[in-house]
C-alpha cells in the first residue's frame, strides 16, 4: 500500500475479538529433563510451523553469545526439568534486569542489553530466548497484548494496555509450547493475547513500512484489551 497524497495524520485502527482458553502448568510442575528436550528437538524432522526446529538457532536479533549462554546454564543443572529450569531463568531476569523504556531502542544489540541489564519487554524476551537457544532448547518470540488489571477501587484506563512480548518454549511433544513472561515473571495464561510468533521481533513487527517526510513527527500507540461477557 502506498499513500502519496499530502496528509498531516496517519491513523491505523485494528479491532479483533479473540477467544482465549489457556491454562499454564504450575511453576514446579514435573516435565522432562531439559537435556532430553534438547536431544528430541535436534532429532526432529518436521518443518511445520509448530516444529521446534524453526526456533533452535540464532536469528537476526537473537545471536547466541557466550555471556548469555553461561547465564542461562546456571538455571539448568544436569537433569532438571525443562519447565522448572525455564521458570528459574525467567525469575532471574525479572529480578536482575530493570525495566527502563529509555535505556534501549529497537536496534539496541542484545549483548549491550545483557551488559547494561536495562530494557523493555522485547529486550528481556530476546535475552531469555538467546539463553535457551544457547543450551539447544527451542524458544520462540511472541508478540501480542497484555490485559492489565487496575488496582482495587480504580477504573481501567482506556489504552492502558500495551503491546507486549514474551517467550514460548517447546517442552516436549506432550506438554508442547508453554509461554513465559520474563518482564512480569509469569507463566502465560488468558491475560496474554497472541498477535504473532517468530524467531525474534523482526519476524512479527505489527506495522512495517517506510515513511518519508518531515523529521518533526510524533508517534502514539494505544492498546485496549477488554473482556467481553
Amino acid at each position: 500500500m502506498v499513500i502519496e497524497a499530502p496528509h498531516k495524520n496517519l491513523r491505523i485502527d485494528s479491532r479483533s475479538r479473540v477467544s482465549v482458553d489457556r491454562r499454564a502448568p504450575g511453576r514446579t510442575a514435573p516435565s522432562p529433563a531439559w537435556e532430553s528436550i534438547r536431544d528430541t528437538a535436534f532429532a526432529a524432522t518436521s518443518l511445520g510451523p509448530t516444529s521446534p526446529v524453526n526456533y533452535m538457532f540464532a536469528s537476526a536479533l537473537v545471536p547466541v553469545v557466550s555471556p548469555v549462554t553461561p547465564y542461562a546454564m546456571a538455571s539448568f543443572p544436569p537433569g532438571i526439568g525443562v519447565l522448572v529450569g525455564a521458570v528459574g531463568l525467567m525469575h532471574r531476569i525479572r529480578s536482575e534486569f530493570k525495566y527502563d523504556p529509555k535505556a534501549t531502542v529497537i536496534s539496541t544489540p542484545l549483548p549491550e542489553v545483557f551488559e547494561k541489564r536495562h530494557g523493555v519487554c522485547q529486550d528481556f524476551a530476546h535475552v531469555m530466548i538467546a539463553g535457551l537457544r544457547g543450551l539447544g532448547l527451542p524458544a520462540a518470540y511472541v508478540s501480542g497484548y497484555l490485559r492489565t488489571i487496575p488496582p482495587p477501587g480504580k477504573e481501567r484506563l482506556q489504552g492502558a494496555d500495551a503491546t507486549h512480548a514474551w517467550v514460548s518454549l517447546w517442552c516436549g511433544a506432550e506438554q508442547g509450547w508453554i509461554g513465559f513472561d520474563p518482564t512480569n515473571d509469569l507463566l502465560v495464561e488468558n491475560d496474554h493475547i497472541i498477535l504473532g510468533v517468530g524467531r525474534d521481533f523482526a519476524d512479527v513487527s505489527p506495522v512495517d513500512g517506510i515513511i518519508v517526510g518531515s523529521p518533526k513527527q510524533k508517534l502514539g500507540v494505544a492498546v485496549d484489551v477488554v473482556v467481553v461477557e
